[in-house]
């Protein structure tokens, strides 16, 4: 089973899209049919940023380098009511502010539980 990610990332930055792909054939009336193009045809995308002390930043940077971006895992976003696969392949290395890191990282929607199940979890 895959790993949980529980660092919750700030308000700050945060920002997601969800993108729908659909099929459409377009007829010389200017009619147009369109429909769902498959049974998982909404995702979505995230990018997040973490403040968080040295301890946690190091744990949310090591469980995405043992993910290795291919790895999927689960993580709820707000005002989800349930848990969905995530797979990230982009992530910034952290910077200092204090005692204070920063880090970003784009979290990708997936519905492939991967290959690992054996990364850390927050």
């Amino acid at each position: 089973m895959a790993s949980t990610f529980t660092w919750v990332p700030t308000v700050a930055n945060f920002s997601g899209t969800a993108t729908a792909k659909v099929r459409s054939a377009q007829f010389g009336d200017g009619y147009q049919q369109r429909a769902a193009d498959g049974i998982n045809n909404i995702s979505s995308q995230f990018s997040l940023q973490f403040i968080a002390n040295e301890t946690d930043t190091r744990a949310i940077r090591a469980f995405l380098i043992a993910a290795a971006g291919a790895d999927s895992f689960y993580w709820t976003p707000p005002l989800w009511d349930d848990p969905a696969l995530f797979y990230c392949e982009t992530w910034a290395e952290p910077t200092k502010d204090g005692d204070w890191y920063t880090m970003t990282a784009t979290f990708q929607q997936t519905f492939d539980p991967g290959q690992d199940d054996s990364t850390t979890t927050g």
